[in-house]
């Protein structure tokens, strides 16, 4: 533990604040690696900031929003056909092979790989090409095994609540999809 890097900075006033560098995977890839100054300055914080209030449905709702196209497009009128076929034959695979992905725990907690999939993939004809490509990273087969896991940010904010800590965000949804949605097609 005391060799590990904690990813947390100490600005040195009365009280304390700490930074602290996540990362968005499920938080029980790394939870036991997290150092335990860096749990102690969390569970002694009063005030928590997370990069975005995932707990916050309008934070959800705009992130779900941001992710279209304008109104009236579609994928397919913005993807070159070959790779859109592709991407296509891509996606059913992986709705075949969804229920042979799932963990016995997933099933047990009532997840359907259809509803999960749908979860993950639904309405991706309508979504901007990085936001697909950001879909399609995550839809592989260890990934599938962890979802119903939250991830770390989302994880500390749930825990923040729970502790009934004051929490914020540092970033509203627009600075985060602006630059990703500005992105041009040979950057995607």
């Amino acid at each position: 533990q005391n060799e590990l890097n904690s990813f947390l900075w100490t600005i040195k006033r009365n009280p304390p604040s700490y930074f602290f560098g996540t990362i968005h995977v499920p938080y029980t890839r790394v939870w036991d690696f997290i150092p335990e100054n860096s749990k102690k300055a969390f569970q002694q914080s009063h005030i928590v900031y997370f990069e975005l209030d995932l707990t916050d449905p309008y934070t959800i709702s705009a992130l779900t929003s941001c992710q279209l196209l304008p109104q009236g497009e579609n994928l397919q009128d913005v993807l070159p056909h070959d790779i859109y076929h592709r991407l296509k034959r891509h996606l059913e695979y992986v709705k075949l092979m969804m229920p042979s992905w799932m963990t016995p725990d997933q099933r047990g907690k009532g997840l359907y790989a259809d509803y999960l999939f749908n979860a993950i993939a639904g309405n991706w004809e309508r979504k901007r090409p990085v936001w697909v490509m950001l879909m399609v990273n995550s839809l592989t087969e260890v990934d599938i095994k962890s979802r119903g896991v939250p991830v770390l940010d989302l994880y500390l904010a749930q825990e923040a609540e729970r502790l009934r800590k004051q929490t914020g965000a540092v970033e509203k949804v627009e600075e985060q999809c602006h630059p990703l949605n500005g992105l041009n097609f040979s950057q995607v």
